[in-house]
């Protein structure tokens, strides 16, 4: 049975409004701290896919993409929205990008070294996933009220480096795999090879590469944006390393079924990439460089569950690592927070930022700002509407878990 204090904390929630405040705060020096809320009230059309960034005065920007649909309608464009550093309340949304008669999906974000603002976004070209570029903006003019103003937009294309190769070969020890799963159907050899011609096929492998997560800079100052193809459900790196003029990319994460990676780096540099399982294992997915992201290792499993949903990663600043995902093999009505001490061996402390029977509370996008805090926004879906939503927390309140999973 639940204390008074949580019952109490509980009835308070519920009398809130659903746009304002729903998490306690207990704040103080070394306390706990965790606070929610939605960055818009609740709206009809799908609004999906946020990237954040913490900017250099302090306030905190959010994109998404918002329309009728995702890629087969045409009316889906860039939003975003900014809390100024000391207020409670968000800005209304207004317009980040709009490529007028096709879709604009998937957001991501980063502020460089020299202080620019960079969005990162998928146009569709041909209403399938498979049709998409990558685009981006840059602005030096994004702490006014309102949207940034842009400087430059551009294309990342990408030649995927020994992109045949590397498929096919992965390819061939998947299928060679005990756990293959393959189905029972007479057509498989047929669709096998019609998968094989995509992979040597230049302009599928060219095209079709889309932004989730959030760039990842090493300590060379080289750039690391995570793309994945769901032509080929595998994930990719555009790699800069004369900030973002020019970009090539890695080799394929080859793990079929596994796509939106999260890159953290570990203290003797190697690069972990976790990734969102669009396949059988229904866990989330991981692969290593050492050689700063030109090269991967094979794509295995973690113990951690993913039920084909978007994840994000943060290094904090103190070394520790933090994981947001759906913590179910089913659904996404479950939204966890995971801890690390020991850069991703193993994951100690799990709290849940959501936790219902119904909903869907997904696509996480993680930062931690200058003073410490963890901040996460992230696609909230109820009946009713969907919405951004952003939380607040330190890593106290991670720990601070009642029980195991809390």
């Amino acid at each position: 049975m639940k204390s008074n204090h949580h019952v109490a904390l509980i009835l308070l929630a519920l009398s809130l409004p659903m746009h304002l405040v729903i998490c306690p705060v207990q704040a103080g020096d070394g306390g706990v701290l965790c606070k929610a809320e939605l960055i818009f009230p609740l709206h009809p059309k799908h609004n999906h896919a946020p990237g954040i960034v913490e900017c250099p005065n302090g306030d905190l920007l959010v994109s998404w993409y918002r329309g009728s649909g995702e890629r087969t309608a045409d009316d889906v464009a860039v939003y975003g929205a900014r809390l100024r550093k000391g207020n409670e309340a968000w800005s209304e949304p207004f317009l980040m990008a709009d490529t007028p008669g096709f879709p604009d999906c998937n957001t991501t974000m980063h502020i460089d070294a020299r202080g620019r603002l960079w969005l990162f976004w998928p146009v569709i070209i041909a209403n399938t996933w498979d049709s998409c570029l990558t685009n981006y903006r840059i602005s030096t003019d994004y702490q006014q009220d309102g949207p940034p103003k842009w400087s430059w937009q551009g294309i990342i294309l990408l030649k995927p480096r020994d992109f045949e190769e590397r498929m096919l070969s992965a390819l061939d020890a998947r299928l060679k795999s005990p756990d293959a799963r393959l189905p029972d159907e007479a057509n498989v050899p047929e669709r096998i090879e019609k998968f094989k011609g995509l992979i040597r096929d230049k302009l599928s492998s060219r095209l079709g590469w889309q932004p989730r997560c959030k760039p990842t800079v090493l300590p060379s100052g080289r750039i690391l944006l995570p793309l994945y193809s769901d032509t080929y459900s595998v994930g990719i790196m555009a790699i800069s390393d004369d900030q973002g003029q020019t970009w090539h990319a890695s080799q394929p994460l080859a793990g079929f079924g596994s796509i939106q990676p999260t890159v953290l780096r570990r203290n003797d540099g190697t690069l972990v990439a976790y990734m969102r399982e669009s396949g059988p294992y229904k866990c989330i997915r991981v692969a290593e460089s050492r050689d700063d992201g030109i090269t991967w290792g094979d794509v295995g499993t973690t113990s951690l569950p993913n039920p084909d949903a978007g994840i994000d990663g943060v290094r904090l600043a103190n070394g520790h690592w933090v994981l947001v995902y759906n913590d179910t093999t089913r659904g996404r009505n479950s939204l966890a927070v995971s801890l690390s001490d020991d850069e991703g061996r193993s994951w100690k402390w799990t709290r849940h930022l959501e936790w219902h029977d119904t909903g869907q509370y997904h696509y996480p996008a993680v930062i931690q700002t200058r003073d410490g805090n963890i901040h996460v926004v992230y696609s909230y879906f109820v009946q009713g509407g969907k919405s951004m939503k952003h939380a607040c927390f330190n890593e106290a309140w991670i720990r601070d878990g009642l029980k195991p999973g809390s």
